[in-house]
């Protein structure tokens, strides 16, 4: 299956199935362990682990993680910069999971968790192609979906459809938002024609039971994902959205940042009611040894009771924090140091992976 999906996709939305928020509850988060040195060269990986260990230990604060590492020599390299952190590593809440990967991005990797009725899970694998084939090799990352379904014990559906979990975003209501920068890039077609929006938008309705699809334009200046939306614009309510906006005439995203924010006024959702748009401030542009990066506050994680937000050591932290506590109330909204984790093209959201209750 590539190209427009038609009738080779399972209908589980008209089977009942349906994509919770980030927001609803959760049985607990899945976050693989750093280990790659072209990701964060230069003596980077050292400090993103103690970004990790800060993540972590905030998160068990709020619910299990789940902790993939390749084997055993991982684990225990793993265990030990969380006990250096002075995570306790006995917390029944942590454990760890031999399923080797290529690289950190579990939202990308792992399934999508779809829920139907009070009780039944089902977790949706997806193909992965490390982004348009960008980063071989990848083949231990294409298998960690089901590797993750199988571990979480949870009943599992594959397809052969591209769709990362960085680029999709919604409400849990029906409504999904996406760019066309990345959905209907020719490098995610496949072995296939190619992709266009209506066949994209049957796709959604049929794997997430979407009903209502949000087209974006462009994603940020230095992201290597074509364009995600977790970068640009969440959903924090089920009609309400925060939308990356941008600062002075001279940032590079700002002519994309405007048209995003024009597509988004006036949109409703599949209820038919008004999308509330919340303006988030971008950080000035930060750059690394090949050029921009893509800094966003967009890029936080919802988990229970708490949002992990990333901030980069700027004057805008505080202004988007202050926009996403207003918004986020009574939640709890902690900024997670992520300047040297940018370096490696993604942030909070992108390296974790929520599993619905």
């Amino acid at each position: 299956m590539s190209g427009d999906p038609g009738d080779a996709l399972p209908d589980l939305g008209a089977a009942g199935w349906r994509w919770p928020a980030e927001w609803e509850p959760h049985r607990a988060t899945w976050i693989a362990w750093p280990k790659n040195p072209e990701t964060w060269p230069g003596g980077l990986l050292t400090r993103v682990e103690a970004v990790w260990a800060r993540i972590i230990e905030a998160l068990l604060g709020a619910e299990p993680v789940e902790v993939l590492v390749d084997d055993v020599a991982s684990e225990e390299a793993a265990r030990c910069a969380l006990r250096g952190a002075g995570l306790p590593l006995e917390d029944a809440r942590l454990r760890f999971h031999r399923i080797p990967t290529d690289d950190a991005w579990v939202r990308d990797t792992g399934p999508l968790v779809l829920v139907r009725g009070e009780r039944e899970r089902l977790a949706l694998c997806t193909r992965f192609d490390a982004w348009g084939g960008k980063y071989p090799p990848f083949d231990r990352d294409a298998a960690a979906g089901r590797r993750i379904a199988d571990a979480a014990g949870l009943p599992a559906v594959q397809v052969d459809l591209v769709l990362e979990g960085g680029s999709v975003d919604g409400n849990g209501c029906g409504t999904v938002l996406t760019t066309e920068s990345c959905l209907l890039h020719p490098n995610r077609a496949g072995r296939g024609r190619p992709r266009t929006r209506d066949g994209m938008e049957e796709a959604l309705a049929r794997l997430l039971g979407a009903r209502r699809v949000v087209w974006l334009g462009a994603g940020i200046a230095g992201d290597d994902t074509d364009g995600h939306v977790d970068d640009l614009c969440r959903f924090v309510a089920s009609h309400t959205v925060v939308a990356a906006a941008p600062g002075e005439e001279s940032d590079p995203n700002a002519a994309a940042l405007r048209e995003n924010l024009r597509r988004l006024r006036g949109l409703r959702d599949a209820e038919g009611r008004p999308i509330e748009v919340v303006p988030l401030p971008m950080p000035p542009p930060l750059s690394g040894a090949e050029g921009l990066l893509p800094a966003t506050y967009a890029n936080f994680y919802l988990a229970t009771g708490i949002a992990l937000v990333p901030v980069f050591g700027v004057p805008t932290d505080a202004r988007a924090l202050a926009v996403l506590r207003e918004v986020l109330a009574p939640r709890e909204v902690v900024g997670i140091p992520a300047r040297e984790l940018v370096h490696g093209l993604g942030a909070v959201h992108c390296l974790t992976l929520h599993e619905p209750a």
